[in-house]
């Protein structure tokens, strides 16, 4: 173990949650190979000037996580990790293995006073609670006891039949049958990774993607093969070569305001797709929650609307344009796909709440939408364009960032004279702002020197106190540290 442990004694992280990161860096880039030993617990807190419990509770901590296992009289050692148990030899970032950090991350970052554009939710604000409240009174009032009863497993027959008129709008031509009504967009994308893939089979996805479908890929013990991105999405001719070297059973895209980049795919790179798809018999799983957030030009149809010999799985919802504590998203699948997606449904949860189905059926029969999301769109380009101006003036010198056309996020990249994302981190919190960290968005652990930040969650004023409280906390950072700093990362 040559890599120096360097501790903030002082942070508001706890000490054992810092050795357990460093080790878990250590392990999954591979500078820690199965079979490296540990050192014995007494001699590490002695060596570091740390209680010895701390050193239990890190060495316990990644135990939990499979990452090390401890044999008496031998001592502790690197295992194969979870990689291991899905596919013996090959070497992958374990998607969910982050998950951990990312509590503690969430954790430090809903501490009072800090200004959070680390989530991935519209702010409260956005919400049409008074709309919401009577929607669901109306629904009570109506439909009584039945409002709380279970539904069909596929949902809410009217919400589907409104579904399908909403995509129709979006040049999707689909059927009610076709419409499966989910807990959220992200039950969706797990609904189909467990009908399509098997464990051990291959999902290809964008590098970086959406944290959310690696944490998904991890639980259903699926491998991960990441594509690079450009500025227009997921880079066709890598994608290619990714299907030939591999046997994938999905590719996951999101071709509209792409999380975390926000890129958009140009029509003609979309049509491209499907038809790499096609030749290759890959099913397509898009996820489209964002593509009504545009605020400039609105983006091509989705890819559904392109599809013409059934292969795209089209998954949504209404989480990021109108309320997502509702958890009501929708996937749209023909034929025996649909009927397994709706027997993987039915065993998971029986059905999605009645009461929310219908409450959003109340709200948007009376025509709600398309108003309220006008309204977000102005309000998000105005948010967009605050956070660009003050990116321009507060992040690092050398700081590279694409101004969004959409959605909620700015994909910021951090010059190389400094701390990565996730050293620079903990400073951040204590100079009291918060966000996600780019490494948790890639499928091989890289991407140490990206930040997504989510403008659209704080309005232009917290905007700029919160770039500025990143600026100070980058200068912070580097009056204490650089000096001493010749060394790998410690995350």
């Amino acid at each position: 173990m040559d890599a120096e442990i360097t501790l903030a004694k002082n942070s508001v992280e706890p000490i054992y949650q810092q050795l357990a990161r460093h080790f878990r860096l250590e392990i999954e880039s591979g500078r820690m190979p199965p079979g490296d030993r540990l050192p014995p617990t007494r001699e590490l807190a002695r060596r570091l000037g740390v209680g010895r419990i701390s050193v239990v509770n890190a060495y316990a901590q990644l135990q939990d996580e499979g990452l090390i296992a401890a044999h008496p009289g031998r001592g502790t050692f690197v295992t194969g990790g979870r990689a291991a148990l899905i596919n013996p030899g090959t070497r992958w970032r374990p998607a969910g293995a982050p998950k951990l950090s990312v509590r503690e991350m969430t954790r430090l970052a809903r501490q009072p006073g800090v200004i959070a554009f680390s989530g991935g939710a519209p702010p409260e604000e956005f919400l049409p609670v008074e709309a919401l409240r009577h929607a669901i009174n109306t629904v009570l009032d109506q439909d009584g006891a039945a409002a709380v009863a279970y539904e069909e497993a596929e949902g809410y027959p009217p919400l589907r039949k409104q579904v399908t008129e909403y995509v129709t709008s979006l040049g999707i031509q689909c059927h009610p049958d076709d419409v499966l009504i989910t807990g959220g967009a992200q039950q969706a994308l797990d609904l189909v990774v467990q009908t399509v893939l098997a464990e051990g089979e291959v999902l290809v996805t964008s590098n970086p993607t959406y944290l959310g479908i690696l944490d998904i890929a991890h639980i259903r013990r699926v491998l991960p093969v990441g594509v690079p991105v450009d500025g227009h999405g997921m880079r066709l001719d890598v994608l290619e070569q990714a299907l030939d070297d591999h046997q994938a059973g999905l590719i996951y895209v999101a071709p509209s305001y792409h999380n975390p980049t926000g890129s958009v795919m140009p029509i003609h790179r979309r049509r491209q797709l499907l038809a790499l798809a096609e030749y290759y018999g890959v099913p397509i799983l898009e996820d489209a929650v964002y593509h009504e957030l545009s605020y400039r030009d609105a983006p091509p149809p989705p890819l559904k609307a392109l599809d013409e010999n059934g292969i795209v799985l089209h998954a949504s919802g209404f989480s990021k344009i109108l309320l997502p504590g509702t958890r009501t998203g929708y996937v749209i699948a023909q034929g025996a796909l649909r009927d397994r997606l709706v027997h993987v449904k039915q065993t998971a949860d029986i059905c999605t709440p009645g009461l929310n189905q219908r409450a959003m059926y109340a709200y948007q029969a009376n025509g709600g939408l398309a108003g309220h999301l006008n309204r977000v769109r102005r309000e998000l380009h105005a948010r967009c364009e605050a956070a660009c101006a003050v990116a321009r003036r507060y992040l690092p010198s050398g700081s590279l960032w694409d101004e969004p056309t959409g959605g909620l996020y700015l994909w910021v990249q951090l010059p190389d004279n400094g701390p990565t994302a996730a050293e620079l981190y903990v400073t951040a919190i204590q100079h009291g702002v918060a966000y996600a960290i780019g490494s948790l968005f890639h499928t091989d652990g890289t991407g140490n020197r990206h930040i997504r930040l989510n403008f659209g969650c704080q309005p232009p004023d917290r905007i700029e106190e919160g770039f500025r409280r990143l600026s100070a906390a980058w200068s912070a950072w580097q009056d204490e540290y650089e000096p001493a700093v010749r060394r790998t990362p410690i995350l």
